[in-house]
């Protein structure tokens, strides 16, 4: 099984916190949350959410300032950000969504719309969490028969490799480190040897190849692994 998404909440009013995260979590999500902005870079960098539920009245940095710097990292640029905000003039909402934020919400809000504009982010940042048909070249793989094509011919993958597979055709290109694919495939609760990830990436191309063509997982020195 896939692990879930990731989303990281940050709110500095106590109760609307607690409210959200009880919200997130009860979607199946793993939920984590920071009361301020610094403490969201800081957690942002340890682990790499799928999506953030950013306020923009935040001490210290504000909101705004938090999604600007995450836009303009390009490690973290991807991560879809919903600004949560009182301000409802036009002018506001026109100022989040050109910093960079990927959608943007008046508070007060309706849990159930907010939930719905989060899994619409989701589904363009973790796709296979959401059960879609995921195509790279000549390979696809099927969320919903949990079955992996390659030029139309079968491929025989076990349950972790899958879940590496997946992981990889969600981001190409992506470059992904045996940490960021520990806490992904196996689960951040689980210990595994990094080591684990290089014994499963080469069962991953073994079977990728079984039927002929190249190996279409780069590895890249220094820095782990990548899917063309």
């Amino acid at each position: 099984m896939l692990s879930q998404p990731y989303v990281l909440v940050v709110e500095d009013n106590p109760a609307q916190r607690e409210v959200l995260i009880y919200n997130i979590s009860a979607e199946g999500y793993q939920v984590e949350a920071a009361e301020n902005g610094d403490e969201a870079l800081l957690m942002i960098k340890e682990h790499t959410p799928d999506a953030i539920v950013l306020d923009w009245m935040l001490p210290n940095v504000s909101g705004i300032e938090i999604c600007r710097q995450i836009k303009s990292n390009p490690d973290t640029r991807a991560i879809p950000v919903i600004m949560l905000s009182a301000r409802s003039e036009e002018d506001d909402r026109v100022r989040g969504l050109e910093i960079g934020a990927d959608d943007y919400v008046v508070k007060p809000y309706s849990i159930a719309e907010l939930l719905a504009r989060i899994r619409t982010q989701l589904r363009r940042s973790r796709p296979a969490s959401v059960g879609q048909r995921l195509e790279h070249d000549d390979v696809v793989l099927d969320l919903t028969e949990h079955r992996v094509y390659r030029d139309d011919a079968m491929l025989k993958l076990g349950p972790t490799e899958f879940r590496l597979l997946a992981t990889f055709m969600e981001r190409p290109g992506r470059v992904w480190s045996r940490e960021q694919l520990l806490d992904r495939v196996w689960g951040r609760d689980i210990y595994v040897d990094t080591r684990t990830v290089d014994v499963h990436v080469g069962r991953l191309r073994k079977a990728l190849c079984s039927f002929g063509g190249d190996d279409p997982i780069r590895t890249v020195r220094g820095a782990g692994y990548s899917l063309g």
